[in-house]
Formats: structure tokens, sequence, C-alpha cells
């Protein structure tokens, strides 16, 4: 078991439980989320930005941003 840093960008959402379920999301598809934290908002773009770390069964260790 690995651990990763992972910078993942999602798009704003009305409610904050809805944002919240989206972020939950998008790290699950890179591993299993330890912690995470919001690092950013751009409101002309309607993007968070997420840090988190994850950990997953995979040999290498990346940053990865997704969209």
């Amino acid at each position: 078991m690995t651990t990763h840093f992972i910078t993942a960008e999602i798009d704003l959402q009305e409610c904050p439980v809805a944002m919240h379920q989206a972020i939950e999301a998008e790290l699950q598809k890179r591993g299993q989320p330890l912690r995470w934290a919001v690092t950013d908002v751009n409101v002309e773009q309607q993007k968070a930005y997420i840090d988190a770390i994850v950990t997953s069964d995979a040999a290498t260790s990346e940053t990865v941003t997704t969209a």
C-alpha cells in the first residue's frame, strides 16, 4: 500500500453536501482518501481546488491533477 498526494479540480456545487459528495467521489477514483482540503476557489471559472492524501495498492507514487 502506498500513499499519494493528489491535486483535484472540482466544479463548484450549489450546496455544501453536493460539493462534499463530488470531492469524495473524485478522490475515490484515485484511492482511499485519508485527508483532504479545499485549497483554492476560482469563482470566475466555478472551480474548487483540492489537495488530498490517498492510499492505494499502486506501486508508484505520483501527483495527479483531475478535471
